[in-house]
């Protein structure tokens, strides 16, 4: 695979996370996960060393998987490896492992988060976030006095450690507890790791309340803190272990697409509770037959399941058409569910999302033509200025194809500094179309310039065109009103219309990227805040980003100055000070009852004091 190709199959994948594989007709040569799939996969066009870069030459194809979360793409990762053992993984494979949490099969089982479990223990994970696991692990131990020992600290005591004695073991080293009543608190804490909150805080919120109301504000903070981590550790990492029924062998999760001219099922399969693999198929059916998602589902389950072992459950966006699929399913011991709510349901919403995820932007575009009237719209460039009252002025060039951003296509530039929109506007358009007519831009021809602005960015947008002769079509999009201008009328499109939506998207992005170079030029130049004491960088930065300019920080009054995070009162009195051209011999903050042992009046400045400021003199 080229380096090209390479490129534009990363352009069409979505960002989000997801598994991808290269293969070599069919044959799984390299696995791995990301959580940005499009932004990983186009990093191989620059390979890191050679073997990645024979891996890429020798592949001729690519194959990806979209998962809810990155511990569900490391868990799929895992389980395509150890099922294909693709070649580059053995040498190139990422040494970092991730956090388990394990309960040993002791005869008084030990809980601990580890690396490399024990063989025979209950293992849960991977999860990604070390420090959340750890706190929900203390956790654990607080609520049900878990050892978390080793062996060698557990065997031969005659009395307690110190876990017991804060409140973290029971102690069933010298049996402080008795067998059965730990096995019952073990269980209690594998249903909470197997997916089962509640039973972890809602102790742990009447803790808290309890701590709250005898005034024992530290503990009760230190217990809000353990609970907001309890209560994020599933959302965040055991979805990638709890898929499905973990009793079942085996789960098939069914998604429809009816996107296209040929309609799309994707497959993945959960065993033991791990999400495990994903195929996806698409199917040749008959003009009448593929209209919806229940014609196609009764298609293709006997063609898909006469050459593949069965599962124990099915699980299907819709029941699919005709008696025959289901009467045949359940006669062989299968158990086909459409799920409503709860995990199941969210396992098919993401089986909905890996058959349908590179139409729906792509379909924005067609709409998008169709309503403008153009041939085409999948290549996109937005345009945008940012510029501090004249100063700092910098424009932004971005690129959408086919409805994702792309980034490789971006450009900025430096425009003289005029307070004048239009005139900047027309610059940077100007600067893009000269660039293109001469042969300096190697990036193709978009099917669409959109400005961010109005009528009148609009009209210098078109004036640059006219003036280069580059004939591109240009809108403008409004802010607020969310128009769309034409060069012959102005379109006000439904909020909820997906072409409105794509070059919202483009408009947005054309922004933030602007101000981004804006604001970082803006940091590197000096400004009159940077000779008053106190005022840093941060700060600085801090004080433009709230008042706008220098000259806005002039005339803003200390109270107004006070508002802005890290400007005390002393800052506040210095800079108004400055903005008046007083440099004071000696500054110190007012305190109350402040004097010095004598008849004398004391005051910190020879100046005499703004009437916005606070006091700066003290009588005695």
């Amino acid at each position: 695979m080229d380096v090209e190709t390479l490129r534009e199959r990363a352009g069409d994948l979505p960002d989000e996370p997801g598994v991808y594989q290269f293969l070599d007709d069919d044959r799984v040569l390299y696995v791995g996960k990301a959580v940005d799939l499009r932004d990983r996969v186009r990093s191989y066009a620059d390979p890191r060393s050679e073997r990645i870069r024979q891996m890429v030459a020798r592949a001729d194809d690519l194959d990806v998987a979209v998962t809810d979360t990155e511990s569900q793409a490391l868990l799929l990762e895992a389980n395509l490896i150890k099922r294909h053992r693709p070649r580059y993984n053995v040498r190139l494979k990422d040494d970092k492992s991730y956090p388990l949490v394990e309960l040993t099969d002791h005869e008084f089982p030990q809980v601990r988060v580890t690396r490399d479990p024990d063989g025979g223990s209950t293992v849960f994970g991977p999860f990604t976030d070390m420090g959340q696991v750890e706190t929900v692990v203390k956790a654990l131990r607080e609520v049900y006095g878990v050892r978390g020992c080793s062996d060698h600290k557990y065997a031969n005591r005659d009395r307690p450690c110190l876990d017991y004695d804060i409140g973290l073991c029971t102690a069933p080293c010298t049996d402080e507890i008795d067998r059965d009543t730990y096995l019952a608190d073990v269980e209690a804490v594998e249903r909470f790791l197997g997916g089962e909150t509640g039973i972890l805080t809602d102790p742990l919120g009447r803790e808290m309340d309890a701590a709250a109301q005898a005034e024992r504000f530290e503990r009760a903070a230190n217990l809000r803190d353990m609970l907001d981590a309890v209560e994020r550790f599933h959302d965040a990492g055991a979805a990638a272990v709890s898929t499905a029924d973990s009793d079942r062998r085996q789960t098939d999760v069914l998604g429809v697409s009816l996107a296209g001219t040929e309609p799309t099922v994707a497959v993945l399969r959960a065993e033991h509770g791990q999400l495990v693999d994903r195929e996806q198929h698409t199917l040749a059916v008959p003009d009448d037959g593929g209209d919806d998602a229940a014609a196609v589902l009764g298609a293709f389950l006997p063609q898909y399941y006469a050459g593949t072992d069965l599962p124990d459950v099915i699980l299907c966006p819709e029941r699919p058409a005709g008696n025959g699929v289901a009467s045949w399913l359940a006669g062989v011991g299968v158990d086909l569910r459409v799920p409503g709510v709860g995990r199941e349901a969210t396992l098919v919403d993401l089986a909905m999302k890996n058959a349908s995820r590179t139409r729906r932007e792509r379909d924005a575009g067609s709409a998008l033509a169709d309503a403008l009237g153009l041939d085409s719209a999948d290549r996109i460039e937005g345009f945008d200025v940012s510029h501090a009252g004249g100063r700092a002025v910098v424009g932004s060039n971005v690129v959408f194809v086919d409805g994702d951003p792309g980034k490789g296509g971006y450009r900025r530039r430096k425009l003289p500094e005029t307070n004048d929109d239009y005139a900047n506007m027309a610059e940077l358009v100007g600067w893009r179309a000269q660039r293109a007519v001469e042969g300096r831009d190697d990036r193709p021809t978009p099917d669409l310039l959109l400005v961010d602005g109005g009528r009148g960015q609009l009209d210098a947008a078109k004036t640059a065109l006219a003036e280069v002769g580059w004939d591109v079509p240009a809108i403008a999009l409004e802010k607020g009103e969310e128009r769309v201008v034409t060069p012959d009328c102005v379109h006000d499109w439904p909020a909820d219309a997906v072409h409105l939506h794509l070059l919202q998207r483009v408009r947005d992005e054309a922004h933030r990227f602007a101000v981004q170079y804006h604001e970082t030029l803006r940091d590197e130049v000096s400004t009159p805040l940077d000779k008053v004491p106190g005022v840093g960088p941060e700060t600085r930065k801090r004080l433009l980003g709230r008042f706008g300019s220098v000259q806005a920080v002039r005339t803003a009054s200390t109270t107004e100055l006070q508002t802005v995070d890290g400007i005390g009162e002393h800052t506040a009195v210095v800079v108004s000070m400055y903005r008046r051209g007083v440099t004071p011999r000696r500054f110190q903050p007012p305190k109350q009852g402040y004097f010095r042992a004598g008849p004398k009046r004391v005051t910190t400045t020879t100046m005499k004091p703004d009437p916005r400021d606070p006091v700066l003199m003290v009588v005695p």
